[in-house]
């Protein structure tokens, strides 16, 4: 068995099946350095309504890494992503949106900064190249949750980072039904390392 710490990735999924190859790919790109590490990868599979999981089950017959958890309905685009990442068992879980809008190769420079001591790596996207209109009500959304709230949200964050083993057990604690994981975060405590990316298109899929 190897003694190499484990990493875990965690992409949610909702009628991806023209981004995962790409994704899955891109990943394991990203991941070819870093051979101190051993890594499973999560794909959790919101019911999709497309030919996500039949693509998904095909990398997983291939590669052991992969792992795919197939909802039976769809829970909603907060708690499916909440709860593939609580099934995570790495020391520390890195979690990206499936639509390739969060840069894969990011991850070692997650894993770095993580290696530096920091229990959170957040990306955020100041820049966007998506639909223009979204973004400014995003921003807009977030920036009045930030006044109303207690805490001080990280700005223009979707989730995209790193999570340290000992930030998701807290959150495991908490037991929220219906989390809203990038303010549990927050209200932790810990000093966040926050990286921004300019956010690319969408090229495939809706």
């Amino acid at each position: 068995m190897s003694q190499r710490p484990l990493l875990s990735i965690v992409a949610p999924c909702y009628n991806e099946e023209e981004n995962v190859d790409e994704l899955y790919e891109r990943i394991k790109t990203a991941l070819a350095g870093l051979t101190k590490y051993e890594f499973e990868m999560i794909f959790i599979d919101n019911h999709s309504e497309d030919g996500t999981v039949a693509r998904l089950k095909r990398l997983a017959a291939s590669d052991p890494m992969v792992k795919i958890i197939v909802n039976t309905r769809n829970f909603g685009h907060i708690r499916s992503p909440y709860y593939g990442i609580l099934q995570s068992r790495g020391v520390a879980t890195i979690y990206l949106a499936s639509d390739l809008q969060d840069p894969p190769e990011m991850i070692p420079e997650f894993i770095r900064y993580w290696e530096e001591g920091y229990k959170l790596v957040m990306a955020t996207k100041p820049i966007s190249k998506g639909a223009t209109l979204m973004h400014v009500l995003r921003k807009a959304y977030y920036r009045f949750l930030d006044g109303i709230s207690d805490i001080s949200l990280v700005r223009d964050a979707t989730g995209f980072g790193l999570y340290d083993r000992k930030i998701l057990d807290l959150v495991r604690q908490i037991g929220d039904p219906y989390p809203f994981l990038r303010g549990l975060i927050c209200e932790l405590g810990y000093e966040i390392k926050i990286l921004p990316f300019n956010q690319p298109r969408r090229l495939r899929g809706i």
